[in-house]
């Protein structure tokens, strides 16, 4: 059940955003946001992590 708590609490984290924010923002707005909301929740994350393919 560790997991399956981590992850209500990930996606609902860009929930929260969009029900505070809604529509019509540039992407950046939304990113600083969901930081916002992820350290107020406790959630570890780095922005745009790069990946090699």
């Amino acid at each position: 059940m560790q997991h399956e708590d981590l992850t209500c609490k990930i996606i609902g984290c860009p929930m929260e955003v969009h029900k505070h924010l809604g529509n019509g923002f540039q992407e950046v707005i939304y990113q600083r946001a969901l930081a916002i909301e992820m350290n107020m929740q406790g959630i570890e994350y780095s922005r745009e992590h790069e990946m090699k393919l």
